[in-house]
C-alpha cells in the first residue's frame, strides 16, 4: 500500500485527486493540506466527499510530512512547487507535480512563458513529462513526475500522430481549445464568476499560450525537428471539457484512410485513447469524456484547400490534470495504468 499525501487539496484538480485516490485499491491517503481551511472537515469543502473520507484540511510544512508519505501529489500554483520539491525528494519520496515548474527541459523557456530564472536545471533533466502515451517506459519508476497542463494534453494528444508522422513539410500548427471553467479554479475571478462565463465564447491569452512551450517541446520531439504551435484558448460556458481542433495545412490531401490508419498505429495499446470516426457523433465532443480519464480523437479534412485538422477531446480535470496524474502515478509504480480510473464516462450531463 503506497501513503500519499495531497498538498493542496481545496481546489478542483485537488478534489478530483481525492476522488480518485479515494477508490485507489494500492493507496492510504495520509495528509491533505489546505492553507485556508486547515483544521476543517475535507467534506466542507469536498461535498461530494461525505462518508468517503474522514480527515480534516492541515496546515501543510515538510516537518509535518515528515515520514507520513511515499508520493507526494503537489496541486499547487506555478512557481510554489519550486519551494518543495527539491526537499521532499531529498526526504526520500516521490513528487508527482501538477504545475507547470518542472515540464519544461530548457530552463530558458521558463524566463520567456513564465517570467523566472529556474533554479533546479538539474532536475528539469530528471523530471518525466507525465502524458503516457508520450513516455509510458519513461515513467516507469520515475521519482519526480511534471503532470501536463490541460490545454497542452488536448493540444499534443491531437497533434502527436501528425507530429511522429511528418504529415506536411512546413510545421507550423494551430490549436483552436474551447475550455470550459473549471480551468479557471476554485476561487472566481471577473472572466470565471459565473454570470459573466455564462453564454461566453471568449478568445484569451491568443497572443501566446504558455502551453505552447510545452506543446513545441513534446512535438518537436517527436517529429525529430522544430515543430511550431500556436494555441488559442476560448472560454466557454460549460463547467468540465476542453476541445482542441488543431489545424495543419498539408502539401496535398491524404487519403483518410491512411489518416485513421496512422492515428490508430500511433496509439495502439494505449488504454486511454479512443478514436472517434463516424457515426450519429462523427467528432470527439468533450460531453462524451466528462468523468473519465479517457480522450476521444477524431480528424476531418477540407480537401478543396488540403488542410487537415485533428480533434482532441478530453476532461480536463481528469485527462486534463488529476486522473493523468493517478495514470501517471500507476505506471511509476508497477500499478495497471488503469487501477482508480475504470469508471465510464457520465451521460447524461
Amino acid at each position: 500500500m503506497v501513503r500519499v499525501a495531497v498538498i493542496g487539496g481545496s481546489g478542483y484538480t485537488g478534489g478530483e485527486l481525492l476522488r480518485l485516490l479515494l477508490v485507489h485499491d494500492k493507496v492510504e491517503i495520509t495528509m491533505v493540506t489546505s492553507r485556508e481551511y486547515a483544521g476543517k472537515p475535507i467534506s466542507l469543502v469536498h461535498p461530494n466527499l461525505r462518508g468517503y473520507l474522514n480527515l480534516n484540511f492541515s496546515q501543510f510544512s515538510l516537518d509535518k510530512l515528515g515520514d507520513k508519505a511515499d508520493t507526494v501529489f503537489l496541486s499547487l500554483p506555478h512557481g510554489v512547487s519550486l519551494n518543495y520539491v527539491p526537499k521532499i525528494l531529498e526526504m526520500g519520496m516521490q513528487v508527482v507535480d501538477l504545475s507547470a515548474d518542472f515540464r519544461l527541459k530548457d530552463p530558458s523557456v521558463y524566463k520567456i512563458w513564465y517570467g523566472i530564472e529556474h533554479p533546479y536545471t538539474d532536475l528539469l533533466e530528471k523530471a518525466v513529462y507525465g502524458l503516457p502515451e508520450l513516455h509510458y517506459d519513461d515513467l516507469r519508476r520515475a521519482k519526480l513526475i511534471a503532470s501536463p497542463g490541460c490545454n497542452a494534453t488536448a493540444t499534443i494528444l491531437a497533434l502527436a500522430p501528425v507530429a511522429y508522422n511528418t504529415l506536411a513539410s512546413q510545421m507550423r500548427l494551430i490549436s483552436d481549445v474551447k475550455v470550459s471553467s473549471s480551468e479557471g479554479g476554485a476561487k472566481p475571478t471577473e472572466g470565471s464568476h459565473h454570470p459573466e462565463r455564462q453564454n461566453a465564447i471568449r478568445p484569451y491569452d491568443a497572443e501566446g499560450h504558455r502551453h505552447e512551450a510545452e506543446a513545441e517541446q513534446e512535438l518537436s520531439r517527436l517529429a525529430g525537428s522544430p515543430v511550431k504551435v500556436s494555441i488559442v484558448p476560448h472560454a466557454v460556458s460549460s463547467v468540465r471539457g476542453a476541445l482542441s481542433s488543431s489545424h495543419i495545412w498539408l502539401d496535398q490531401p491524404l487519403d483518410d484512410m491512411d489518416v485513421w490508419r496512422k492515428t490508430a498505429e500511433f496509439y495502439r495499446g494505449r488504454k486511454f485513447i479512443r478514436i472517434v470516426r463516424g457515426g450519429i457523433h462523427p467528432y470527439p465532443d468533450p460531453k462524451y469524456v466528462l468523468g473519465s480519464n479517457f480522450a476521444d480523437i477524431g480528424f476531418a479534412q477540407e480537401r478543396r484547400i488540403s488542410r487537415l485538422t485533428m480533434f482532441s477531446a478530453i476532461d480536463n480535470l481528469m485527462k486534463g490534470a488529476a486522473g493523468q496524474a493517478v495514470q501517471s502515478f500507476n505506471i511509476s509504480n508497477g500499478f495497471a495504468e488503469d487501477t482508480g480510473l475504470k469508471s465510464p464516462p457520465l451521460r447524461p450531463v
